[in-house]
Parts: C-alpha cells; sequence; structure tokens
C-alpha cells in the first residue's frame, strides 16, 4: 500500500533537550555555548550548512575556551553518542509509519549523521533522515524550499503533509507552503500530538 501522507519531524528540542559538549565543567560548557551560540551564530549556521566539520569547529573552540583539542573532541563525541531520546517517543513514532511516510528532518550538523544517528539506530524509527549539513540548506531557506525538494521526493504534497517543530518560524514557513504545522513546546507536548495523529 502507498502511503499518502507524509509526516516530519524535528530533532532538537523537539525529540530531545540534550546539548552537544553538555558534560564539560559547567564554566567551559557556558564559554562554548556563548561562543558558539550566542557570540557567533553564523558559524554555526555555516557548520549546519555543511561549511565546516565538526573537527575544524572543536578546534576553534578548543583554543577559544583554552581546553585541548583531544579532550574537548572526546567529550563532544561521546555527547553525541548519548544524546537522550525517550524509547516510549520514538516507538510511538515508528507506529505512525503504517500511515505516513516519516521523515526526521533536523537543522544539525555532520556529527548528528556520523555519531548520533548510529549510536541512537534512528534509522530504525524513521523512514528518512534529512539533515541540513548535507543538504546545504536550512528548512527556513528561500521560502522552505526544503519542504518542496521533499514533497516531490517522497511524491506527497504537502497539503498532505504534517510537520512537528519546536521553532515557530519554521512551522509559519510550513503551514504557507499548504502542511499542517504543530508547534511543540516540551517533550510531553511531542509525545501528546505524536498520540494524536
Amino acid at each position: 500500500m502507498t502511503k499518502e501522507k507524509s509526516l516530519y519531524i524535528d530533532f532538537d528540542g523537539t525529540l530531545t533537550n540534550d546539548r552537544y559538549w553538555r558534560s564539560l565543567p559547567t564554566d567551559k560548557h557556558t564559554k562554548i555555548q556563548n561562543l558558539l551560540f550566542g557570540e557567533n551564530r553564523s558559524m554555526v549556521g555555516d557548520w549546519m550548512r555543511g561549511k565546516y566539520t565538526a573537527e575544524e569547529i572543536n578546534k576553534y573552540a578548543s583554543e577559544k575556551i583554552d581546553v585541548p583539542y583531544e579532550e574537548l573532541w572526546e567529550v563532544f563525541v561521546a555527547d553525541c553518542k548519548s544524546i537522550k531520546v525517550e524509547q516510549s517517543l520514538l516507538e510511538s513514532i515508528d507506529r505512525l509509519r503504517s500511515k505516513y511516510v516519516v521523515v526526521l528532518m533536523t537543522g544539525n550538523m555532520d556529527s548528528f549523521t556520523r555519531f548520533t544517528v548510529p549510536s541512537l539506530k534512528l534509522e530504525n524509527y524513521f523512514d528518512y533522515i534529512s539533515n541540513s549539513y548535507y543538504e546545504k540548506i536550512h528548512k527556513t531557506d528561500n521560502g522552505g524550499e526544503l519542504f518542496t525538494i521533499w514533497s516531490n521526493k517522497l511524491r506527497i504534497p504537502l497539503s498532505e503533509s504534517v510537520l512537528i517543530d519546536d521553532q515557530q518560524k519554521v512551522c509559519s514557513v510550513f503551514s504557507n507552503l499548504g502542511g499542517i504545522a504543530k508547534l511543540t513546546n516540551d517533550l510531553e507536548e511531542t509525545q501528546g500530538i505524536v498520540n494524536l495523529l
């Protein structure tokens, strides 16, 4: 049976709240968060569009926050591999594959595909995984061009598609393209939305 509906699900803030480098001492973690996600968001945006590798980012950060590269890299990889997503949520998503083509669509880094996906075995719960790093484009770029690309690829119109995301901007873009957007504010709400689909 060909499925005639698609479901796009975000990762960060939608399925997990875990952060990269979270195992660093608090002061170092604060410094790296401020460095990459406060002062220099454009660098992170470029990383998520495939312009830097995780190694390059960790090398830059190690020099700026004065942590040896090898030590920082080890923490980074371990944290990528141990990101927590509730098993019950993954199983609920997996069950939806009987009705929807389910796409994990994440604005993310090379490290997500290299370390997080295999460690969490995410490929077992989603039909496809779309990572901005390899797509070279964010969900909101060019009026949501990425959703149009995927709609054509799956041969399922966006009018027959649902998005679950924690970013209002992404939800607005998706709605403007004719899709049904479900904004989630926390992981419990994500589980609630999934249960109702």
